[in-house]
């Protein structure tokens, strides 16, 4: 269906919001010694060392992990379909800049780091080879538009040691 033709009737409902997501791991201790350990998610639940589910701010849960149909098993391999990159967005660059700290602190690699002009996004992988993005958005207001108002977000490479001096202290 071509944006011309979808109506109002057709369209999501603007509130819509992405609840979580799951993904399928092949250790859940090494999991959760990410997820939580080093980006600081609280586990709401736990089943064992088949499944648990993380939260910020006391939601039932952001992320799921589980080894129902992967434990011990392998990231799946370059040019397959499947989840490009989750993306935990942050409120503040403060709180992006104290993400960073922690990654560099846990020596996790980076693979990108990235000003948007909507957003700065840091890339990684975490131990299951799963695509992470950490980002934070610029207000609105901010954003680079065109002469029509249309979007013209860009990718220029991100001051690292810029954001870290935000982190909190």
């Amino acid at each position: 269906m071509s944006e011309s033709t979808v109506t109002s009737s057709t369209r999501i409902d603007p509130d819509v919001r992405l609840g979580h997501v799951h993904l399928k791991v092949a250790d859940l201790d090494r999991a959760l010694a990410f997820y939580q350990g080093v980006l600081g998610f609280d586990i709401t639940q736990r089943l064992g060392n088949s499944a648990a589910f993380l939260s910020a701010g006391g939601y039932h849960h952001h992320i799921g992990l589980n080894t129902w149909e992967s434990y011990h098993g392998s990231p799946p391999p370059p040019g397959a379909t499947g989840l490009y990159h989750l993306a935990l967005l942050y409120p503040t660059r403060a709180a992006l800049g104290d993400a960073l700290h922690r990654l560099l602190q846990a020596e996790i690699p980076l693979e990108g780091a990235a000003d948007h002009g909507v957003s700065e996004a840091l890339y990684l992988r975490d131990p299951d080879g799963n695509g992470v993005e950490l980002y934070w958005d610029r207000p609105q207001e901010g954003w680079p538009r065109d002469e029509h108002g249309a979007l013209t977000m860009y990718t220029r490479p991100l001051d690292l040691k810029a954001l870290l001096s935000e982190a909190k202290a």
